[in-house]
């Protein structure tokens, strides 16, 4: 039940300016520049007590499963993620052709096998697509950026509902006018639903949240954020608490990234905001919640730890992520699984292995369950940073990689 930000986050919505300079360069929206690219390595796991157990006990094997999801046209991967209740997933992709034109499309693929299952739209004309997930009961949502001219984009929202008849059903119309672009979508799946953040992009810097049950295109209260820490510099990342229907955002603290940063809370029916320090140093760089039990994890950036917190209580514990030791191997984006109580920490940079990149796996009392190595990923050249997709249910998820040009994913267990 996340979307998180920073150095990975969930799927994030991508404005059209700048879009062809960040495929030239590598540096996708919104992202430090200081990220590092591994390179692939061989699959392996580190696992500690749970992971021996379930492998001796006859479940799938722990780590990379072999299996990878190619865009069917050798596109940038813009925003995936798997549908919880099904055997499906979705994505967007993009290239520039010679003649200067996009080639765009939205597919759908197999978890199973990695196979594309369907092209459901493509355009070969100025145009993107954005995928920013799959909520709710099955629903798939995407967004078209649909360019009029130069600098003039006009964004819509696509519904494929549900997600395995592989057509579009529908539009999604959010309650914001053009000085906002929707940049986070909690991926909150099995709940009607979802904590939307929009970007103010009019100068006036004032990011707005509400609530959405997407399938029936209605919305919550708009409320809009005004406070310092958390509308200078980059998004903050957001997580959706659907119990208390609260956003949950992480942000450095105003004016100085050295310091301990911010956690906030953000009631998506009343609009209170409220905020206590945090206990990791610098950018929030993930976050998720458990609903159940009002527990916060993040990953910070400068001291390259993972912080848990008790939100009724504003207090929190922090612990360096395994093997780390300088801000390289700081942790990414998180992801909340609400099956089986875990929540999930990327980290582009390997600590527990020689190369490569690794997923961390925590119980909600901030318990080191096992180290997921043999992955890569990396967020210098995408466009929409990499991030974590969970299937609870079959206990595999998809993270970007292993192609360090951003057109493929990969599957893992856990």
């Amino acid at each position: 039940m996340t979307a998180g930000a920073g150095k990975m986050s969930g799927n994030r919505s991508v404005t059209k300016t700048g879009l062809s300079e960040r495929r030239a360069s590598g540096h996708p929206a919104g992202m430090k520049s200081n990220c590092f690219c591994p390179a692939v390595v061989a699959l392996g796991v580190v696992t500690l007590g749970v992971g021996q157990a379930q492998a001796a006990s006859g479940q799938p094997a722990i780590g990379p499963t072999g299996v990878i999801v190619q865009s069917q046209f050798g596109g940038q991967i813009f925003g995936f993620d798997i549908d919880q209740a099904g055997n499906e997933g979705i994505l967007c992709e993009a290239q520039t052709l010679d003649n200067g034109r996009t080639h765009a499309a939205i597919e759908t693929f197999d978890q199973t096998t990695g196979a594309i299952v369907k092209v459901i739209q493509e355009t070969q004309t100025h145009d993107d697509y954005v995928t920013l997930g799959v909520v709710g009961n099955s629903v798939g949502l995407v967004e078209r950026e649909h360019s009029t001219g130069h600098l003039n984009v006009v964004r819509t929202f696509s519904t494929l509902n549900p997600l395995r008849r592989n057509r579009i059903s529908g539009m999604w119309t959010p309650p914001v006018g053009t000085d906002h672009l929707v940049s986070q979508v909690s991926r909150s799946q099995g709940v009607p639903n979802v904590a939307v953040y929009a970007l103010d992009i009019s100068g006036h810097f004032r990011p707005t949240l509400f609530t959405s049950d997407v399938a029936a295109n209605t919305f919550g209260p708009v409320v809009s954020i005004s406070d310092g820490d958390f509308v200078n510099g980059g998004d903050p990342p957001m997580a959706y608490d659907n119990v208390a229907n609260r956003a949950v955002l992480g942000h450095a603290t105003l004016g100085n990234p050295f310091i301990p940063g911010k956690i906030a809370t953000v009631d998506l029916t009343t609009g209170a905001f409220v905020k206590f320090d945090g206990v990791g140093l610098g950018d929030v760089n993930g976050i998720a919640v458990d609903p159940t039990t009002g527990t916060a994890c993040t990953t910070t950036e400068i001291d390259f730890s993972v912080e848990f917190y008790d939100i009724a209580n504003q207090a929190g514990s922090i612990q360096t992520l395994p093997g780390a030791f300088n801000q390289i191997f700081s942790g990414a984006d998180v992801q909340f699984d609400q099956v089986n109580r875990l929540f999930l920490v990327a980290q582009p940079v390997s600590s527990t292995a020689g190369s490569g990149s690794s997923i961390h796996v925590y119980d909600v009392a901030g318990n080191l369950i096992e180290s997921i190595d043999g992955l890569n990923f990396s967020n210098v050249g995408n466009v929409v940073p990499a991030h974590i997709a969970l299937n609870p249910r079959k206990r595999i998820g998809f993270v970007d990689g292993p192609d360090v040009a951003a057109g493929q994913i990969q599957s893992f267990t856990y």
